[in-house]
């Protein structure tokens, strides 16, 4: 099993794809050139293009000699520095992440300030708009607990069901060198500059539909720029329509952080 971190800006997505460059095609050509045999990786999430992982999930099965822990060192020194091993490891011959039970957590990050930030343009999504973080917590606590989402999924998704489990929903406000938009006092007292403020909704759940976390992270943002009431979302979970939630939002601000697998 490896644990995958990876830039996903140069990447159309996790799943291979003829004529596509794919973080999973990117493993798998590297471990063929390690072992000499046909691997084929199997993902835990198959991300979108331009979606970013910290811990995504890979297993693969090997006749070969190298010890499980090495691989991690090995596939490093051949994979693009946009993708590494985090962690390699011996899991049961039948383990499979897609077919057992799992909580994972993804991380949608905001830029929000006056003016575009370069340096984070490739990992957050900017909005120049200001966002209200107490409405938007609000509206997210409606999405906790088990509903049907299929107001929250894009209307391609070949899912069987749309009913998923969403444990948690934060909303966070990261500062540092980024300050308050209203930091003038601050930047003026210090000479340190004021840029703007990184908003992070960090969900949690047992499992996702396509395109939701980036759903429920527009139409947070909706809820935020006072564009929707809080309690318009519980109206959405049940009208199970697409067309009533907010937009999609876009890829670059998303983030898989990691798994847990449970016994």
């Amino acid at each position: 099993m490896l644990t995958v971190a990876y830039d996903g800006t140069g990447y159309h997505g996790w799943q291979l794809q003829p004529g596509q460059k794919t973080v999973e095609g990117a493993l798998n050509s590297c471990l063929f050139e390690l072992t000499g045999e046909a691997v084929e990786v199997i993902g835990a999430s198959r991300t979108d293009a331009g979606v970013h992982a910290l811990g995504n999930i890979a297993v693969f099965d090997t006749a070969g000699p190298i010890p499980a822990e090495k691989f991690s060192y090995a596939l490093n020194q051949r994979l693009p520095e946009d993708i590494r091993i985090q962690r390699s490891q011996e899991v049961a011959a039948d383990f499979h992440p897609r077919r057992c039970e799992s909580r994972k957590t993804y991380e949608y990050r905001i830029y929000n300030a006056p003016f575009a930030l370069p340096s984070r343009r490739l990992y957050t999504h900017f909005t120049y708009v200001p966002l209200n973080i107490d409405l938007m917590r609000q509206a997210a606590a409606y999405l906790v607990g088990e509903h049907d989402f299929k107001s929250f999924c894009s209307v391609d998704t070949q899912a069987q069901t749309t009913v998923r489990r969403v444990d948690s929903v934060k909303i966070s406000e990261e500062r540092g060198m980024m300050r308050g938009r209203d930091g003038d006092k601050e930047e003026a007292e210090t000479g340190a500059p004021c840029f703007g403020r990184e908003i992070v909704i960090r969900v949690a759940g047992r499992g996702f539909l396509y395109n939701m976390v980036r759903i429920i992270a527009g139409t947070l943002m909706e809820v935020g720029r006072g564009h929707m009431e809080p309690q318009r979302v519980k109206e959405i979970l049940e009208a199970k329509d697409r067309q009533k939630a907010g937009p999609t939002a876009p890829a670059c601000g998303l983030t898989l952080v990691g798994y847990e697998f449970f016994p």
